[in-house]
């Protein structure tokens, strides 16, 4: 018995140190794991802070400081004697830091519903409020209502309390003065669109939200942008700005100064009198455009901030057409504007001579064919002059048969028909010169004789903008002389910097070269206004101190046999497109007017009147010494 025990007690011992030695073994085993495990980290650390430490620092630093862009200011614009046409100015909106709003996107909503009791708030405007919040974070303020009244701040000074996360803010906006004086020419800035965002440079208008749409403001939109400036600051982990650690101020964009004249301006809209028509007015001497008018017209301040729908449906269906600049890309038939043009082709391809006649019996025929071409009514023995002052259509019919429509509508094209005039100003039309080229790849037609006929005095498939037939004219002004129409005069670098002179646009190829074709074609248009009936405007030039050198123009917009001439029978003034084209004074030309209108009885009782007006006005306002760039910075 006491033998068993002290056999059990033995076995016990044995397990005990076997336990024992499994015991260290497993501890030895673990503490290895935790040294490694050790080394494994100091390894790590030692990596991350000495190996990558800097490039980690910057990593942090990065994260920890934005560059943030700062858009410039908008060159301003101004009328040849510094009138302002286009200005920035300051304004306030409402603007709502929505994480600042209680209760959520339902507390959101129910506070612009209440905002509105007190401020107006278009569908319009909460639609783009909520398209901006979408693109920012939440506590970043999104302007909500643009360009407020004095009675609305005030009005919401008084109940501000009541809007936590609304504040009213200060910013500039693009305004015209002149409102919609100078709409089509100026034209008008708006938001940036996605179309325009994928084509424009990214860092030129980082910061900035608005770019020239129209006219003048698209045409210079490289010199009215200016560049973008930037300030370095110091964000949190959640992006919101602490300090501002560096500013590299925006380069404002230049001021321009057009050649236009505002008083002229105003003066050729009051005697359009809402008309739908344009009117231009050039010195042919350099191809300063001095006026350009299109009615009906608009307010180019309805844009800038984004315009309402239902001024936008308004403008848009409005028959009348207001949105379209028909100073450079409304389209008229010229009818007999484009005899003296005709009349330079005959003299210079050697067809006609001053003094060659021609017997207009009321109607022409084409050698061998029976049809008529009708005239007004049967003049006698014509020659140049007295076939330009009385309009004789049978001088041109025979004129333009015996040149040949590949001769005539070449010369033509040295006027600059049937393509744009290059003006600075976007937006212009081509317009249409006839050609059996033309007709072949536009309508797969043949050109027949009887077109030619009809194209020579200007009918038939004619299309022409007012600026292109005003560059026209100025090239018979300058007797040959192709000097293209332009509005910039002059540009700033900033206010207060030397305003400097445009360079001139590169002249065009001069038109004509045998002696007394220029004298003849103003001894036509001179007796056209001055010269007794039939001449076409005989008085018009009446008690005006300089001679007026004019031609008119009244093309049918329908034909005879069409029904829509029939049905406006009773209204002869609705039948014709009417023009009328001057210039004084005719020895030595300063200024060439074109007056164009959609509708009236004659291009004599209803544009040339007007042309008078604007010839009184400029009469006023030109000294032969308009002011310098110079004298405009001095003022």
């Amino acid at each position: 018995m006491p033998e068993m025990n002290l056999t059990g007690a033995r076995m016990q011992l044995r397990n005990g140190r076997a336990d024992a030695e499994a015991f260290r073994a497993r501890a030895i085993v673990g503490f290895l794991i935790i040294v490694l495990c050790l080394a494994a980290l100091v390894s790590r650390y030692v990596f991350l802070q000495i190996y990558r430490g800097t490039q980690f620092a910057q990593t942090s630093d990065q994260q920890r400081i934005s560059v943030r862009s700062v858009a410039p200011s908008r060159g301003l614009i101004y009328d040849r004697n510094g009138v302002l046409l286009a200005d920035n100015i300051a304004a306030f909106r409402l603007e709502v830091v929505p994480e600042a709003v209680a209760g959520g996107p339902g507390g959101l909503d129910k506070l612009l519903a209440e905002l509105g009791d007190v401020v107006a708030i278009s569908a319009d405007d909460i639609e783009r409020f909520k398209i901006a919040r979408a693109k920012k974070k939440a506590f970043e303020s999104v302007p909500l209502r643009l360009k407020l009244s004095e009675d609305e701040i005030a009005r919401f000074a008084v109940d501000r309390w009541r809007f936590p996360g609304v504040e009213v803010v200060p910013y500039l906006t693009r305004a015209y003065p002149l409102r919609s004086l100078f709409a089509h020419t100026v034209g008008y800035v708006g938001r940036i669109d996605m179309n325009e965002l994928v084509k424009l440079d990214a860092n030129d208008y980082a910061g900035t939200t608005h770019i020239g749409k129209t006219g003048v403001e698209r045409w210079y939109e490289d010199e009215l942008h200016g560049k973008p400036g930037s300030e370095t600051v110091e964000v949190n982990v959640g992006g919101r700005v602490m300090r501002t650690l560096e500013r590299v101020a925006p380069t404002p964009g230049k001021n321009l100064y057009l050649s236009i004249d505002s008083r002229l301006q105003r003066a050729a809209e009051e005697a359009l009198g809402g008309r739908l028509g344009a009117v231009v007015a050039i010195d042919p001497r350099n191809g300063e455009v001095l006026a350009m008018v299109s009615e009906p017209d608009f307010d180019g301040n309805l844009f800038v901030n984004g315009i309402g729908q239902a001024d936008y449906t308004e403008l848009t269906q409005d028959p009348r057409k207001p949105l379209l600049n028909r100073a450079i890309a409304g389209g008229f038939i010229p009818g007999s504007t484009i005899k003296p043009y005709a009349a330079a082709a005959g003299l210079e391809l050697g067809v006609r001579t001053p003094s060659d006649t021609v017997v207009s019996t009321g109607e022409y025929h084409i050698p061998g064919q029976a049809r008529g071409y009708r005239d007004d009514f049967p003049a006698g023995r014509v020659d140049l002059k007295l076939a330009l002052a009385w309009s004789v259509n049978t001088y041109f019919y025979s004129l333009a048969y015996e040149l040949g429509i590949d001769r005539f509508s070449g010369f033509m094209g040295k006027f600059g028909f049937g393509a744009k005039t290059g003006i600075d100003v976007a937006g212009e039309a081509s317009g249409v010169l006839p050609s059996a080229e033309w007709l072949r790849a536009t309508r797969n037609q043949p050109w027949y004789a009887g077109y030619t006929v009809n194209v020579g005095f200007g009918q038939g498939f004619w299309v022409v903008t007012p600026i292109q037939l005003a560059h026209a004219l100025t090239i018979i002004a300058a007797k040959g002389a192709n000097r293209p129409p332009h509005v910039l005069r002059a540009t700033q670098s900033g206010i207060g910097a030397p305003v400097q002179p445009a360079p001139l646009p590169m002249p065009g190829p001069s038109v004509g070269t045998r002696p007394g074709t220029w004298k003849a074609i103003e001894e036509g248009m001179w007796l056209a206004v001055n010269g007794p009936p039939p001449s076409t405007v005989s008085g018009l030039g009446k008690e005006f101190p300089y001679a007026i050198a004019g031609k008119t123009g009244t093309a049918e917009r329908y034909s005879r046999y069409d029904e829509t001439w029939t049905t406006i029978a009773t209204s002869s003034a609705e039948r014709h497109q009417v023009l009328f084209e001057c210039f004084t004074p005719a020895e030595e030309p300063r200024v060439a007017v074109v007056v164009a209108l959609e509708a009236g009885k004659s291009g004599a009782s209803d544009a040339a009147p007007i042309a008078r007006k604007i010839l009184d006005a400029w009469l006023k306002y030109d000294d032969d010494a308009p002011a310098t760039p110079a004298k405009v910075a001095q003022q």
